[in-house]
């Protein structure tokens, strides 16, 4: 079987790709995002998780790579990471008692063969009413900072949350069941 490669820093596609047993590497992407590029969220997400995956695979023979790239919709905003205290604020407040979506891009590429195929997998997510107290005291964690949309549905961030409807896996970043039957195509098999 050919090297498999998650072109990701992100610890959660590490965690949730290490679920399946594959042997896999992690290389970092050097590609520079873009979130405002005039496209669909959906087609947004796939041409993101594209130019991440075609960076590493550029600079490595012989593998099968994923890249895959995860935002939070909230009607025409796209909202990825705030890194800043105020930005996190201002986007649980966006959110609060409120129903948006996480779309997931994802990419695989065979180097070899330039088999290439992008998908996208979206979870809807109902946020609970956040007083300001709650917020506040959310955002001094700090694990917002770093998360799209400003929460952590597998952390601490869960219990803003009321209901997710989807693939919770896409939510925290890598639609695993999708990639799983994807990865099929190229030759990489779970089972």
């Amino acid at each position: 079987m050919k090297k498999l490669i998650l072109a990701s820093t992100s610890p959660r596609r590490k965690e949730i790709l290490s679920k399946t047993g594959l042997v896999f590497e992690v290389v970092t992407s050097d590609y520079e995002e873009d979130m405002t590029l005039d496209m669909p969220p959906e087609s947004l997400a796939e041409f993101l998780s594209a130019g991440k995956a075609m960076a590493v695979a550029s600079k490595n023979p012989g593998a099968v790579v994923i890249a895959a790239d995860t935002f939070v919709v909230h009607g025409h905003h796209r909202l990825g990471k705030p890194h800043t205290k105020e930005r996190a604020k201002e986007m649980l407040q966006m959110l609060s008692g409120k129903a948006h979506y996480i779309v997931t891009g994802v990419t695989i590429v065979d180097t070899d063969t330039g088999q290439t195929r992008s998908f996208h997998e979206k979870t809807q997510v109902h946020v609970a009413e956040l007083s300001e107290e709650l917020i506040d005291q959310y955002v001094r964690t700090g694990e917002p900072l770093d998360k799209a949309g400003a929460y952590a549905l597998q952390e601490l961030g869960a219990l803003l949350i009321e209901k997710t409807e989807g693939d919770f896996f896409n939510a925290m970043g890598l639609p695993l069941r999708r990639l799983v039957h994807e990865l099929k195509a190229f030759e990489v098999e779970v089972f």
